[in-house]
């Protein structure tokens, strides 16, 4: 088995894969130059390298990679987004419909617009964590300028009908923006398909470095202009000014196209993890619950032709399992297994001492969530390493619900 720790928190970051660095390594060094001197050698290879990690990243979700905008991650996305398009289009509605389930960022950027004058409606979501279509139809007033519904729930891994979302925003000329950072390299994601006009991505969530990101922009059908967040010298076609981060942007690109290339072996590969982990929390310990949608059986998704069509069916991110563990807390469970890391809810907020707002959404009880756990899969991990945890899980929690029983029975 590989050394301890064990990692299984790839929902709050990703490993770089050394095939990344590898890539990046040259931008670092020699390759050093600002992809905007346009009149040397220096700048005319960096930028060539970040126009064909532009491409990556547009091929990875269908996009032309005209509508790809780098920035420094998913947050400044979700903001360039959110406030881009708020602030552009103010003159045709103040109305904005997002959900309860939402990442923090999204929900906190609505928030400062609310404070703006904008009107916000935050949906409910049903018992898996999704969005029902209906609900956002009827949300929708003559004064809605933007939805924003995420792909996939980054705590409970449950995924969002995002094309059918996207089918009423079209119907009704709303723009639809997703927060696809989870969903990215995981499940096929085109935004073409998905009715998306603005999409949200980050490197660090798929094996690529912290710190860089993009920002999906449809040109045409419609063509979207959000007004710039950070003013400057007018880089990305003038959406995102900033001195771009040619060695960060080479190796979201190189992850992305990873992503792409090998994505059969990474969906098996998670989704197999994922269920050996289950099957073996299923058959050895009772009074625990599920959060989030069902897991996917493999035989339901092997009749499909490929991983890519079988990840358009799956309800829940093939390498997520969030599971709450009665007569327990996910803090001693984590005290307790201290070689291998987990989480209690998303890395943002799990400083935060109240129960996760995901759970809240999907109607779990603050108890109970208290007890929660979230695995995530990826593509480092072994099939060994599911199995010491699998083991190493079971025995603690029937060691700490024993203690429990002991010291109220006395």
């Amino acid at each position: 088995m590989s050394h301890l720790p064990i990692y299984l928190d790839h929902h709050a970051t990703t490993p770089l894969d050394a095939r990344v660095l590898d890539a990046m390594m040259p931008y670092l060094t020699d390759r050093f130059g600002n992809a905007a001197s346009r009149n040397h050698v220096f700048g005319w290879q960096a930028e060539e390298a970040v126009e064909l990690a532009r491409a990556e990243v547009a091929m990875l979700i269908g996009a032309d990679k005209k509508e790809i905008i780098f920035t420094s991650g998913a947050t400044e996305s979700i903001n360039l987004a959110l406030k881009g398009v708020a602030e552009a289009y103010v003159s045709k509605g103040n109305h904005i419909i997002t959900n309860a389930a939402e990442h923090r960022c999204v929900l906190d950027t609505c928030n400062h617009l609310k404070k703006l004058g904008f009107d916000i409606t935050i949906l409910s979501v049903r018992k898996d964590g999704t969005v029902d279509p209906d609900d956002v139809r009827k949300a929708i007033t003559d004064k809605t300028i933007l939805i924003s519904i995420m792909m996939a729930n980054n705590e409970i891994g449950s995924i969002n009908p995002i094309q059918k979302i996207g089918e009423v925003a079209r119907e009704k000329n709303i723009f639809f923006h997703s927060d696809i950072v989870q969903a990215a390299g995981k499940i096929s994601v085109d935004v073409n398909d998905l009715n998306l006009d603005l999409a949200s991505i980050s490197a660090h969530k798929f094996h690529g470095p912290k710190g860089v990101g993009a920002l999906f922009v449809r040109q045409k059908n419609p063509r979207i202009k959000p007004i710039a967040q950070m003013d400057g010298g007018g880089h990305e076609k003038e959406m995102r000014s900033g001195t771009l981060n040619v060695p960060g942007i080479v190796g979201l690109g190189k992850a992305a196209f990873l992503c792409k290339s090998e994505f059969d072996s990474d969906f098996w590969h998670d989704f197999n993890l994922r269920n050996k982990l289950y099957e073996t929390i299923v058959k050895q310990l009772d009074q625990f619950h599920l959060n989030g949608a069902e897991i996917d059986s493999a035989d339901m998704i092997k009749k499909f032709n490929s991983a890519e069509e079988a990840s358009k069916h799956i309800r829940r991110l093939p390498n997520n399992l969030n599971i709450s563990f009665e007569q327990t807390k996910s803090e001693s469970i984590m005290i307790a297994m201290k070689e291998v890391a987990m989480s209690s809810g998303s890395a943002c907020t799990s400083a935060l001492p109240e129960p996760s707002h995901v759970l809240r959404a999907v109607g779990i009880s603050d108890e109970l969530a208290k007890g929660s756990l979230r695995f995530g899969i990826g593509r480092t991990n072994t099939p060994e390493e599911i199995d010491y945890v699998g083991r190493r899980l079971v025995e603690v929690v029937k060691k700490l619900r024993s203690e429990s029983l002991h010291v109220h029975s006395s």
